[in-house]
């Protein structure tokens, strides 16, 4: 049996070369290491710095509990709440040392987050669990199909189990998927050639990076909302999503280039009307060139059906080449009713990679009486 855990909120230093980091780099490392034994690879893990330039985030207040044992870091679990919508939701993300696993650390670091997150007014929590594709087919037989109705999360494993005994319902389902890069010449030049002879010439694409024209501003704005409109209802929500308008995005933008990240975009402009019709975007992280990911792929509802989808998307991949060459792989998720982008992205070569499971759990306003 392990020693007795406790439980601390995590210091956040200011550089991660000071005398203070310690705690910090070891906390970070717990998540490549997790990430590490659910993938295989640490593509999806934070660099130490990466992770300290997220936390300072004005749309996001970040919080992350450590478990310790012994004075050692075995576990986290960070705490994202929301700033400017959705102020009744908290998301958490936990991470325990795979040889710590099954040994009571994650449901005392997750019922300390419910505290904290209910101390903060949270009512609602967000929880994941990721299941690469080897799990899907091993447990094929038993599986737990979300509220949404699409996909499902394999019943016989660890995080489903600990998920539902901690009291969470499992809401909804997102395929993970990847794609090689660079995309292959000959590949690329067939979608173009399809996308093109089924648009006929309507429409005309325009680029930019991290920082969007003056002149679409305002377009940009509507799609942004469009894509948010879209994925509201997976989660639930009701339409208290963040509304786009161009002062809103601009500073979006500057927190992203403080950030050290960066933005790759292709939209498309519908040329008799001379308005964006859709767009699609790839982030870079500061830290870390070589994987990167898709972000929103909107197209308006009336110009859907001119492949518009799929003339964005490779012509946005093959940019992202052209600027940063180290990409060696690019990863994304869809709501598996999302029928369109995941044959979209089965064109360019995407594969799945597994499922990453949303719960939800919703706390009592105020934690029950000791009389």
């Amino acid at each position: 049996m392990a020693s007795e855990v406790r439980i601390e909120q995590l210091f956040i230093p200011n550089s991660i070369d000071a005398p203070d980091a310690a705690d910090f780099l070891a906390a970070v490392e717990v998540g490549r290491k997790v990430r590490m034994q659910t993938w295989g690879s640490d593509d999806l893990a934070y660099a130490p710095l990466e992770k300290l330039l997220e936390l300072d985030d004005p749309y996001e207040r970040q919080v992350i509990l450590v478990a310790k044992i012994d004075g050692e870091i075995v576990g986290t679990v960070d705490i994202a709440l929301p700033l400017t919508d959705n102020l009744d939701l908290a998301e958490f993300t936990l991470d325990i040392l795979p040889e710590y696993q099954g040994q009571g650390v994650g449901r005392q670091l997750l019922e300390a987050a419910e505290g904290f997150a209910r101390d903060e007014g949270r009512t609602m929590i967000l929880i994941d669990t990721n299941h690469p594709g080897a799990s899907l087919h091993e447990f094929a037989s038993e599986q737990l199909v979300p509220g949404s109705g699409q996909g499902f999360v394999p019943l016989g494993s660890r995080e489903v189990d600990f998920a539902r005994r901690t009291g969470y319902t499992l809401q909804h389902i997102e395929q993970f998927s990847s794609c090689a890069l660079p995309l292959d010449t000959k590949l690329v030049a067939e979608l173009e050639a399809e996308a093109e002879e089924t648009n006929n010439g309507r429409y005309r694409l325009h680029h930019w990076t991290d920082r969007c024209p003056e002149r679409w501003l305002e377009a940009v704005a509507v799609l942004e909302n469009q894509a948010g409109g879209d994925a509201l209802p997976a989660l639930g929500s009701e339409d208290d999503g963040m509304v786009f308008d161009a002062r809103i995005l601009r500073e979006a933008e500057e927190v992203t280039i403080a950030q050290g990240r960066r933005t790759v975009v292709t939209a498309v402009e519908h040329i008799a009307t001379g308005t964006l019709v859709g767009l699609t975007t790839i982030s870079v992280l500061a830290q870390r060139q070589d994987v990167v990911f898709q972000d929103d792929t909107v197209v308006l509802q009336e110009h859907r059906g001119n492949k518009l989808g799929l003339l964005i998307k490779v012509a946005n991949m093959e940019r992202l080449t052209e600027q940063f060459p180290d990409a060696r792989v690019i990863y994304t998720w869809n709501a598996p009713e999302n029928r369109y982008l995941l044959t979209v992205n089965r064109q360019l070569g995407f594969t799945t990679a597994g499922v990453t499971g949303i719960w939800q759990k919703e706390l009592p306003d105020r934690r029950p009486s000791k009389s």
